[in-house]
């Protein structure tokens, strides 16, 4: 095979070949009276082994420590790692289609494309204009698309609390703490009330420490106001006390 053969057999580009060659990664193949490289299936199996050692995050380096590590190896012991590599996108593949399809079935909305499992969730949230209502929604729209539609059993555990009607006053009181201060009165007595609102049923469903005001809970709570933020900071700290209790074996 000459460079641009192999270089389309495992699909990276001539450019990459020749830097691979350059860093040494790719040993350089022995030349054709014609002065063309000539590449083996040994070669074409490295390349591969590199591209996909690339793909999963190894940086150069430690492709070369990997590599050196394979050198001893047979070639159908390398050929059938590949092989269950290949298998396993392949499997990955099979999935990410499945998902795409139930989102192609389910009904388009603003906050889309949506899991399946979320927007037979929101379909049944009464409708409402509360600005907070909103935010809940978009935050459980990058949760979702986060998690790679992961949380259908949250989303299941939580239909009750969506249709609760109770739940839009809860909402309006947080709207009208947009303006207060994390000091406010009313903070504690909402944040206790939405709170005692979330059934137990999803606490069976959340791991261990979650919610969590950090990283990306901290994302979601520097999205909010200063009293809305202290609310809904003490009810992840309270549902992952809750979370935390039931684990123990406690009543929470």
């Amino acid at each position: 095979m000459r460079i641009g053969e192999i270089a389309a057999l495992v699909g990276v580009t001539s450019r990459a070949v020749r830097h691979y060659h350059h860093i040494g990664l790719l040993p350089e193949p022995a030349r054709q009276a014609n002065g063309y490289r000539a590449y083996t299936v040994r070669d074409a199996v490295l390349l591969a082994r590199i591209r996909r050692l690339t793909e999963i995050g190894l940086s150069l380096e430690e492709v070369r420590d990997v590599l050196a590590d394979d050198a001893g190896r047979e070639l159908t012991e390398v050929l059938g790692e590949l092989d269950a590599d290949l298998a396993r996108q392949e499997r990955e593949l099979h999935e990410r289609r499945r998902v795409l399809a139930a989102l192609l079935e389910a009904p388009l909305t603003p906050d889309g494309p949506l899991s399946p499992a979320l927007a037979a969730l929101l379909e049944r949230a009464p409708a409402t204009a509360s600005p907070a209502a909103a935010k809940d929604r978009e935050h459980l729209a990058l949760l979702d698309a986060a998690a790679g539609g992961a949380g259908a059993e949250v989303y299941a555990a939580l239909r009750p609390l969506a249709e609760d009607p109770g739940v839009l006053t809860l909402y309006e009181r947080l709207d009208e703490l947009a303006g207060a201060g994390p000091d406010d009165p009313r903070v504690a007595l909402l944040a206790a009330e939405l709170v005692a609102a979330v059934p137990d049923g999803v606490l069976a469903v959340i791991p261990d420490g979650e919610p969590s005001p950090t990283g990306f809970g901290r994302v979601l709570l520097d999205d909010y106001p200063p009293a809305q933020r202290e609310v809904v900071r003490r009810v992840m700290a309270a549902l992952a006390e809750r979370v935390r209790t039931r684990a123990g074996g406690g009543t929470p």
